[in-house]
């Protein structure tokens, strides 16, 4: 708006400030920075040395005026932009809704203070953001609207948590997700609240963790765990585990604590949450190989030949279970005339020959199996030389011993009978 001043010598001086009294109204965005436009016209006679403005508050039924430089504001939050070109202006920087109201202006000439009767309003609006659906299946469509209070139109920008939003109609998926907001472009603190989009989606990184990972011992504890990223998140019973293709458990977490070997095999897990994702209602993991490590076990010991004569070869040879292949085999005798007697190792390998049968050979006999996941023993073969009407004979049983006696040193010509019993 425009001031005209009269001249000095007329006695209404501090009246006559004006040629048109109307209220200019103004709008501002909060947080931008807006200019009351001011201009005054010189006379001749009257010099203004200085301006000040004034915010017009209504006060018991009076308008009083308030001189902005008193007013509690923040650092450079008012600006006069007073020179001698006439120039008499009000800059508001980081306007607030509490700066809204009527503000008038004063001039401080070589006489007195002149009031002007031209006021101006300021009305003070913001930015609101609206998201349209705010919460949307992935794949449905989103629109962005930002409505400005002020009739001006503002060069506007959209922001998703802190960064540029390039459209305002698209097609949500997960990664939309987040708070937005619209702001004037270059000038930060001139935007809307933030606004929350939600997208629903079916599970999808469906991970199936195994601990301890990899290979495990028989009867340790192995703990499955299955998580998804989805929205809503999966309940606990919206997990499914599988073992070879068979539901084994319908919970997000399962325990094993006496693993067996029987349980190896191929697992995965399933997450659903209600919402189909490319038509199918669950998505599964991929799938983990455990494998069950168990020690050498079943070990059996067999005698070759079955029937043999004094003097000759016999072959003991041991066998077992394992998954991963034995690392030793160690051949152990007991004397027969003390069963509980510690053991003497005798031999190495999974054969154990015996090249000369002789009366000092009888004992019981068994192999240690040892590998890297443990170790276990056979069960005990017995082979004794009891003295026999038709010669030596020796005995492999695995019953226990009841009765044995020396015999002859030698023998004639005659051949020995050789009886396995188990």
């Amino acid at each position: 708006f425009s001031i005209s001043l009269t001249s000095p010598h007329e006695n209404n001086l501090d009246k006559s400030v004006s040629s048109d009294e109307i209220l200019e109204h103004q709008c501002a965005l909060r947080g931008t920075s807006v200019v009351l436009k001011c201009k005054y016209n010189n006379i001749p006679g009257l010099s203004v040395l200085s301006i000040n403005w004034y915010k017009i508050q209504k006060v018991a039924d009076k308008l009083k005026y308030f001189l902005l430089s008193e007013l509690p504001s923040p650092t450079n939050h008012v600006e006069y932009m007073f020179d001698h070109q006439n120039g008499c202006s009000l800059r508001i920087n980081d306007v607030q809704f509490g700066d809204e109201g009527e503000y008038a202006v004063g001039f401080v000439t070589t006489h007195k203070e002149i009031k002007g009767h031209v006021h101006t309003f300021l009305s003070v609006k913001e930015l609101t953001a609206v998201v349209h659906p705010h919460q949307m299946y992935e794949g449905d469509t989103v629109r962005l609207t930002c409505v400005s209070g002020c009739p001006e139109q503002a060069d506007i920008i959209w922001m998703r948590e802190g960064l540029p939003v390039n459209t305002t109609v698209f097609q949500a998926t997960k990664k939309d997700a987040g708070r937005y907001y619209c702001a004037v472009y270059q000038q930060d603190s001139a935007k809307s609240a933030s606004v929350a989009l939600t997208v629903l989606y079916a599970p999808t990184g469906v991970f199936l963790s195994v601990s301890p990972a990899g290979t495990v011992n028989a009867g340790s504890t192995v703990t499955f765990t299955c998580s998804s990223d989805a929205n809503p998140s999966v309940t606990q019973t919206g997990y499914s585990l599988f073992k070879d293709g068979k539901l084994i458990h319908s919970r997000q977490n399962f325990i094993i604590s006496d693993i067996q070997p029987s349980q190896s095999g191929q697992y995965h897990c399933r997450a659903w949450n209600g919402i189909r994702w490319r038509g199918s209602s669950l998505v599964k993991s991929l799938g983990i190989h455990l494998e069950v490590q168990y020690p050498p076990m079943n070990i059996t010991v067999s005698v070759n030949p079955e029937r043999a004569v004094e003097g000759s070869s016999i072959n003991l040879t041991c066998r077992g279970e394992a998954n991963t292949a034995a690392d030793t085999y160690t051949w152990y005798r007991r004397t027969l005339s003390d069963s509980s007697s510690t053991p003497v190792q005798v031999g190495s390998g999974k054969m154990l020959s015996l090249v000369f049968m002789m009366e000092l050979h009888s004992g019981l006999y068994f192999c240690n199996v040892r590998s890297s996941f443990g170790e276990n023993n056979s069960t005990e073969v017995l082979l004794a030389m009891p003295e026999s009407p038709h010669g030596w004979c020796c005995t492999f049983t695995l019953q226990t011993f009841t009765s044995f006696r020396k015999g002859l040193t030698y023998c004639c010509s005659c051949h020995l009978n050789i009886s396995i019993q188990r």
